[in-house]
C-alpha cells in the first residue's frame, strides 16, 4: 500500500471538511448497498416478471463504476492505494522525502491525464445521448471517473510532503497533466522511453501502481498519434463488465463476517476438529487463514485481520517463533484457488472462461497447497511436541453446531450458484446478505448500523484499490493487442519454444518472476491476453492455464525481494523484513513443490470437472 505523506486524520479539521468525508463515504456506500439490493430484488421479481427488474442489470455494472472508483478515492485519501513496497527501503530523512515528492509528482501528472482523457469520454457520450436506463443518461454515471481521478491526484499531492514547497512542487505534476491531456497530438512522434523511464522510477519510489499501467498506456497512444480517451473508454468498458460486480459483492460478505466473532467461532470449531493431530494448531491457521481469503479476496487483509489472533496463539501452544511468522505469512494466500476468490473471477473474465468451471477447476489445487502446507505445521509439532488438545465429541459437536451458520456459507454459495436459481453477481448478492444475517441478526456480533458501515467502508477502499489498477491495466492490454503483442509472441513461441514441457517450465520462472514484482490483480489483465494465445498453440487447456496462473502468482506473494505478504507480515507482526525472509523460505520452497506439480499433472485442474461432466 502507498503511504507517503501524511495520513489525513479528522481530527482539527472543520466542520464542514468533516461533513465532505462523511459524505464521500456515505455515497460509496450507498452505492455498495444498492449492488447488494438490486440483484436480490432480481430473483424475487423474476417469477412475476419475467424480465425481472427493468434496467437493474446495467444499474449494478454501472454501480460497480461508481464503488470502485469512489473507493479508488477513498483509499487514496487514507494513503492506501496499492503499490510496490520498494520505497520502503530508502532510508528515512530527506532522500525519504525528495522521493516521496517525485513520486507524488508523476502519480498527479498521470491521474490527470486520466482525468481529462474521462472528461473528454463524458463528453462524447453526453453528446451521443446514449441511455442507461429508466432516463438515466449514460454520461451522468460516467462522471465518477474524471472527478474520482482529479481527487486522486490532488490527494496525490497532499499527501506527497507535509510542507506547502513539497506540495508546491508535486502540484506541477497536475499543471503537466493538464498540459498533455488538453493537448492534442502534442506527444505524436516524440520519444516516449524518457517519459516510461520517469513513470517506472516513479512506482519503484512510491508511487501507485495504478500511474505505471495507466502513465505507459495514455503515453504509448498519444506517442502513436492517439488520444488518451481511449484508455477512459478501456477502464469504462471494464468497470461494466457483467461478471464484475461480483468482486465487490464477495468482497463484502468477507468484511462482514470479518466485523462480527466468526473468526473466534471457527477457530474454536478447527481446533476441536484437528487439534488433536500433532500440528493441529498450525493446521487450524492454514484452515482459517484460507477461509478467510477466498471471501476477502486478498491475503493481505487476511494476514493484517488474523494475524493478531491467530500469532499469539500458535507462540502459546508452544511452536518457535520463526515458523509461526513463516506459517502464517504463508498461509495469508492459500484461498485464492478456491471459489468465489477475487482472482479466479478476473481471470474468468479475461481469459472469458466459464467462472463456475474455473471454480470447480481450483478445488483440488486448492486442496494439495493446503495439505502441503498442513504438512509443514504437522512436521513442526512432531519435531517440537507442541501442545496437542485432546479430541472430544462434546466439543467438537458444541463448536459446529455454534460455527453452523458460518460453515455453511460455502455450501450457500456453491448451491445457489450451480443450481441455476441464480446468476454469479445473484449469488455473491446472496451470499452478502446471508453473512449480514449471520453477524448481525443471529448472533447479534455487532449492530447493523455500526458493524455494516465499517465493513461497508473497508470493502470500498480495497476495492477501488484493486478496480482503478484493473481499469488503466486492461487500457495498456489495449494497447499491446493493436500492437500485435500476442500474435508476435505466438510466432517466437513456435519458433523457439521446442515442447509443451519447455513451455510449461518457462511459464512457471515468468510467472514467479511477475509475481515478485507485479500485484496478482494487474497481473492477471496484463499477462494473460499475451499468455492464453501461446498456450492454445502448445495444446494447454484454458482452465488448466488459469489454475497454473493464479497459483504461480499466489507463490509471487512470498517470494524475495517484494512479495507482498513479506512486507504485510513485516509490517503486522514488527519483524525486520530480512526475518520474515528467513523464516517464510521453507514454505517458498513447498508450495512451489505443489506449483509445479499442479503445472505438470493437468488431470489435478481437469479431473473433477471431465467427472462432473462439464468438460
Amino acid at each position: 500500500m502507498s503511504d507517503s505523506g501524511p495520513a489525513e486524520t479528522t481530527g482539527g479539521r472543520s466542520p464542514l471538511v468533516r461533513a465532505l468525508r462523511g459524505s464521500e463515504e456515505l455515497v460509496a456506500n450507498l452505492a455498495l448497498a444498492a449492488m447488494v439490493l438490486l440483484p436480490l430484488a432480481e430473483i424475487v421479481v423474476r417469477p412475476v416478471l419475467s424480465g425481472g427488474v427493468p434496467g437493474s442489470i446495467s444499474f449494478v455494472q454501472h454501480l460497480t463504476l461508481w464503488v470502485g472508483f469512489l473507493g479508488a478515492a477513498l483509499a487514496a485519501r487514507e494513503g492506501k492505494l496499492i503499490a510496490l513496497a520498494t520505497a520502503t527501503f530508502i532510508p528515512e530523512g530527506r532522500t525519504r522525502r525528495a522521493t516521496a515528492v517525485f513520486a507524488a509528482f508523476v502519480g498527479s501528472a498521470v491521474s490527470t491525464i486520466l482525468a481529462t482523457a474521462a472528461y473528454q469520454l463524458v463528453l462524447f457520450d453526453k453528446e451521443d445521448g446514449t441511455m442507461l436506463a429508466a432516463g438515466v443518461p449514460v454520461w451522468v454515471a460516467q462522471l465518477v471517473l474524471p472527478v474520482a481521478f482529479s481527487v486522486i491526484a490532488l490527494r496525490l499531492v497532499w499527501r506527497a510532503s507535509p510542507g506547502w514547497v513539497g506540495r508546491a512542487l508535486a502540484f506541477s505534476g497536475v499543471l503537466i497533466g493538464l498540459w498533455l491531456g488538453l493537448t492534442e497530438y502534442v506527444l505524436d512522434g516524440v520519444p516516449l522511453w524518457p517519459l516510461i523511464t520517469l513513470v517506472l522510477a516513479a512506482a519503484v519510489l512510491g508511487a501507485p501502481i495504478f500511474t505505471i499501467l495507466g502513465g505507459a498506456a495514455v503515453l504509448l497512444y498519444m506517442g502513436d498519434g492517439d488520444l488518451p480517451v481511449i484508455v477512459a473508454i478501456e477502464t469504462y468498458g471494464l468497470n461494466i463488465q457483467p461478471h464484475l460486480p461480483a468482486i465487490p459483492l464477495f468482497t463484502l460478505a468477507g468484511f462482514i463476517l470479518a466485523q462480527g466473532n466468526a473468526s473466534e467461532r471457527l477457530l474454536r470449531v478447527f481446533r476441536a476438529g484437528v487439534g488433536w493431530i500433532p500440528g493441529g494448531t498450525a493446521i487450524v491457521c492454514v484452515l482459517l487463514c484460507a477461509f478467510f481469503t477466498v471471501f476477502t479476496g486478498g491475503s493481505g487483509v487476511t494476514i493484517l485481520a488474523l494475524g493478531g489472533l491467530l500469532f499469539p496463539a500458535l507462540l502459546k501452544d508452544g511452536y518457535r517463533d520463526r515458523f509461526s511468522l513463516g506459517l502464517l505469512t504463508a498461509s495469508g494466500s492459500l484461498g485464492l484457488l478456491f471459489p468465489p476468490a477475487m482472482p479466479l473471477i478476473l481471470y474468468a473474465i479475461v481469459a472469458q472462461v466459464a467462472p463456475a468451471d474455473l471454480f470447480v477447476a481450483g478445488v483440488v489445487p486448492g486442496i494439495l497447497l493446503i495439505v502441503l502446507t498442513a504438512a509443514w505445521g504437522v512436521r513442526e509439532g512432531l519435531r517440537t511436541g507442541a501442545g496437542r488438545r485432546r479430541f472430544g465429541w462434546p466439543e467438537f459437536r458444541a463448536s459446529l453446531w455454534e460455527a453452523k451458520w458460518e460453515l455453511s456459507i460455502p455450501f450457500v454459495v456453491l448451491g445457489v450458484l450451480f443450481s441455476g436459481f441464480a446468476t454469479l453477481v445473484e449469488t455473491a448478492a446472496v451470499t452478502a446478505f446471508y453473512a449480514a444475517l449471520i453477524q448481525g441478526v443471529i448472533h447479534r456480533d455487532f449492530t447493523l448500523r455500526r458493524g455494516l458501515r465499517e465493513a461497508f467502508t473497508e470493502c470500498v477502499v480495497l476495492v477501488g484499490g484493486v478496480l482503478i489498477i484493473l481499469g488503466v491495466a486492461v487500457g495498456f492490454t489495449a494497447y499491446l493487442v493493436d500492437a500485435e503483442v500476442p500474435f508476435r509472441l505466438v510466432e517466437w513461441a513456435e519458433a523457439n519454444i521446442g515442447s509443451r514441457l519447455m513451455f510449461l517450465l518457462g511459464l512457471n520462472i515468468f510467472l514467479l518472476l511477475v509475481g515478485c514484482v507485479m500485484d496478482i490483480f494487474s497481473a492477471i489483465f496484463v499477462v494473460v491476453p499475451l499468455i492464453v494465445p501461446v498456450a492454445e498453440q502448445f495444446g494447454i487447456h484454458p482452465l488448466h492455464l488459469g489454475i497454473i496462473f493464479i497459483a504461480n502468482l499466489e507463490l509471487g506473494f512470498l517470494t524475495p525481494p517484494v512479495g507482498l505478504n513479506l512486507f504485510l507480515a513485516s509490517y503486522r507482526f514488527d519483524r525486520p523484513l530480512l526475518e520474515v525472509y528467513r523464516a517464510s523460505v521453507p514454505l517458498l520452497v513447498i508450495l512451489g513443490f505443489g506449483v509445479l506439480v499442479v503445472t505438470y499433472v493437468p488431470w489435478l485442474t481437469l479431473g473433477l470437472l471431465e467427472w462432473l461432466g462439464r468438460i
